[in-house]
Order: structure tokens, then sequence, then C-alpha cells
């Protein structure tokens, strides 16, 4: 079986790749290809659908159901391939000189196919320790489809050990990363024509008080950096990323759009941070805006939340991590993942450790390197051998 493994990953992940699972479509079709595959080599799993019925994520045990197990975690969502130049189709793996090229190799369909391509191993094994395979969805939009499953996780009678959430790390062991949450801002302002402006209530401009209270308070996140951080931005970061308004230049301009957010490095920092943020506009901003007219105000909405991931580094699930790894480092990550809803919606330690570099993530012609997908075939096959034991 070892001797084939390569073949089966990039068959495994060829197929993946060619399903576009952008988040603004169903992933049934990937759903329905990966349970026929994993029912071929003898393992079944639990699909929860979501309420539109289009999307499902896919809960799989290897192993025997009353033992706690581990996890290996993987979504298989994928960001759009519009305004990217890529020098081939984004959804046809092509591989060259020891890469294989495509959307989602590295985020994180590689992982996946991994994790499917050791699957006959798995269920060969004489498993004492259950592995499960959690395979979600929309992860990209703001960790969307772990979250049923994981609500299912929570109510199970035996919980799982510990989990590995395999984004991109080229197979380092990460034990932290930052939590976010995201908000947008809608001012609703007062039209008026240009000539007779002081008439109106210029939403732009209300909402530049809030973009510049915004960026004051980053500063004072940035004077606030750790000293010998795991970070390699060692503090949390907050920023405007998005802003709409107007319709044209002779018009007061009645509404605008804000969506800003917060990294934070504490486990409820980000929440905390944008919270404080609403909290000074409706006392600030929105009473001036209704002064001026008692229709004007900000109306505030939630975009994004997830929280921070803290493991310790001298957990079980981390020392087992090096040791399926063959490596003894450990860090932190700026980008979130899963493994933090893990932690706070199951109670599962978690750690992430995955083949690929993140910078390869999202980006045109992205691609994963074919020893990484090997080493990460290795750290699977050094787990299938610890849960036989």
């Amino acid at each position: 079986m070892q001797n084939q493994r390569p073949d089966r990953i990039r068959k495994l992940l060829a197929d993946l790749v060619a399903f576009d699972t952008v988040s603004d479509r169903s992933n049934l079709p990937l759903i329905d290809y990966i349970e026929k595959y994993l029912a071929s080599q003898g393992a079944a799993g639990q699909r929860i659908v979501d309420d539109t019925g289009q999307k499902a994520s896919l809960w799989v045990t290897v192993g025997p159901e009353d033992k706690a197990g581990l996890v290996l975690s993987g979504h298989t969502d994928v960001v759009p391939v519009a305004g990217q130049e890529w020098t081939q189709n984004p959804f046809e793996l092509v591989e060259r000189d020891g890469r294989l090229y495509g959307r989602g190799t590295t985020d994180m369909k590689g992982f996946v196919a991994v994790c499917l391509a050791m699957a006959p191993e798995m269920v060969a094994a004489d498993l004492k320790t259950p592995i499960h395979l959690a395979i979600s969805y929309d992860e990209e939009i703001g960790c969307v489809g772990v979250r049923p499953m994981l609500r299912e996780v929570a109510r199970k009678v035996v919980k799982p050990l510990g989990c590995f959430v395999g984004e991109p790390t080229q197979m380092q062991v990460i034990i932290g990363h930052k939590g976010k949450h995201g908000v947008r801002a809608t001012f609703r302002g007062l039209a008026r024509h240009s000539s007779i402006a002081p008439d109106g209530v210029n939403a732009i401009e209300y909402a530049a008080d809030l973009i510049t209270e915004i960026r004051r308070r980053a500063a004072l996140l940035t004077a606030d950096a750790e000293q010998g951080s795991l970070y390699d931005v060692p503090h949390s970061t907050l920023l405007t990323s998005i802003v709409h308004g107007g319709a044209a230049l002779n018009i007061v301009p009645d509404h605008c759009t804000v969506e800003f957010e917060c990294r934070g490095i504490g486990i409820t920092e980000s929440r905390e941070v944008t919270d404080s943020i609403v909290a000074w506009a409706r006392a600030e901003i929105e009473p001036a805006m209704r002064k001026r007219h008692p229709d004007c105000g900000i109306d505030f909405e939630e975009i994004l939340d997830y929280p921070a991931l803290d493991t310790q580094a001298d957990a079980a699930i981390v020392t087992l991590a090096k040791q399926l790894a063959g490596r003894n480092d450990h860090a932190k990550v700026a980008f979130g993942t899963e493994a933090s809803l893990f932690v706070s919606m199951a109670d599962v330690p978690s750690v992430v450790v995955g083949p690929g570099s993140i910078a390869q993530a999202h980006t045109p012609d992205e691609f994963v390197e074919m020893s990484q997908l090997a080493a990460c075939g290795d750290f699977v096959a050094r787990l299938i051998t610890h849960c036989a034991k």
C-alpha cells in the first residue's frame, strides 16, 4: 500500500481540484464523491446537511465507535479565482517539477486528499483508537460548515481525544493562532443637492470619523506588542478593509458602509476590541447624526467571528503531533483556522499541522509540493500505527 500512496494522493487530489467548490456553489457533488470513495474502502460517514440542503459536511469514523479517537480535519471549499491571472485551468491539476498546481491544492484539498488516500491503510489496520475524518465546507467565509458538525460532536457520549487541523504549515506544529471578529457599519445619512450641503447629513464624513478612530486604536494595539511572542506579528491588529458610499458628486451621500476587523491574540480579544468600537460610535457619532435628523444613524452587523487558539506547548496533543511530524518545534500563526472552534465548541484539544505553505494559499497558480504531501502521508501513517497500539 505504501508504494501506491503517491499515486493515490495524486489521483484523489486531481479529482478534488476538479470540483469547483467556491463557497457560492453547492458542495454536494464533492461530498457524494468522497462518500462513494470511502464506501469503496469500507468506511462510512455521517452527513450533516445545512438548512438550505445545498451544503454538507462529513464525519467519518474508522475504528471502534465507543472509544475516544483522534481527528483529522479539513475544509473542501476554496476561494474564488475570478480576477486572478492563472496560466492554466485552476480546476485541473497540473504537475510540474514536483509541484501540483490547481485551486485548493494547498488550501486545503491537498491535506484532504492525503487523508482519503490513507483510508485503505486505516481500514486495514486493527485500530484500537479510532481515527475520525472531519470534512467541512465554507471555512473561507467564516468557518461556517464546521459549526453544525461540532454541535453534533459536542453531544456525543465519547468525545475525541484531540484534533489535527491540516491547514498549510509546512508540517510544522502550530499551537496558537489569532481570533477574528468582523463588523459591518452602515451609516444612514440624509441626501441633499450638494449646493445646499449643510441641509443634508453626510454619511461618508461620519463614516470617516469611525475610520479615524479605528486607525487610532490600531496604533495603540501595535504599541502593545508582546515581547518574545511566537507570532510574526506580535500584537493584535485592527483595520478598515472595505468602504462603499455615495451616489454622485453633486449629491450629499446618504449611505456609507464600512467593514472592519480585529485579529486578536487573546481568546476573545478580537470581539472585545470591536465591541468597544461599536459602543464608542454609538455614544460619539450616532447622537451627532440624529441631532441633525432623527432618521439618521448607524446599523452594525457581525459578519465573521471565531476565537483565538492557544494550546499549551506541553499539552498531550502537541507532544503527539510533534512525534507524528518527526520534529520538535512549534509556532503560532496570524491566520485563523477551525482548530479554535474544535476547542471552544466541542472541548477537543487541537493543533494545526498540514502540508504546503500559507504563502501559496489564495494565489493564482496555487501549488503544493509533492514532497509536502508525502510528509503528510508519513504523518498519517504514524498516526495509524499509534492508534493501532
